[in-house]
């Protein structure tokens, strides 16, 4: 069975190839997700967000770094997305740390923090970095990615 560290390498190696497939194989089927963008994802869900990304990246590139066992079944990274937000057509760059928890060589959690305001002033332009530090821009956003996450596992 692999370490977590290298099942980490391989799902990170695998985004970066904007593989979601691969990565996708790194999780397990009641996999448990969330990020400040999406929300909480469970199962198919996470497995077509990672579809829908990649497919829809552009100019995109990733670095990770600072894989830590936090024990047997804990581990965290760093990793920074760069890439233009679709919506927008804003560059962004990410920085994000990443927590996941292990069962059995597969990741069975997975949660991305990030600073949310920070993200929306790259992303959304004046009215991201007006308005990216209230709760009220989250609900909105995560209200938005869901439905485009929906849409695209309908048109599978």
């Amino acid at each position: 069975m692999q370490s977590n560290a290298e099942v980490i390498s391989r799902f990170y190696t695998a985004f970066q190839q904007l593989d979601a497939a691969g990565m996708n194989a790194c999780y397990s089927e009641d996999i448990v997700f969330s990020d400040p963008a999406f929300g909480l994802l469970h199962g198919e869900e996470v497995r077509a967000m990672w579809e829908m990304l990649c497919k829809n990246a552009r100019d995109f590139s990733l670095t990770f770094s600072e894989i830590q066992a936090i024990d047997d079944e804990y581990s965290t990274c760093r990793w920074t997305a760069t890439y233009t937000f679709s919506q927008s057509g804003n560059k962004v760059v990410n920085h994000i740390k990443a927590f996941m928890r292990f069962r059995d060589g597969k990741i069975i959690e997975h949660s991305d923090a990030f600073r949310f305001s920070k993200w929306a002033g790259q992303a959304l332009g004046w009215k991201g970095q007006l308005f990216g530090w209230m709760g009220w821009m989250q609900r909105a956003v995560q209200r938005k990615a869901k439905r485009k996450l929906e849409e695209f596992m309908r048109e599978k």
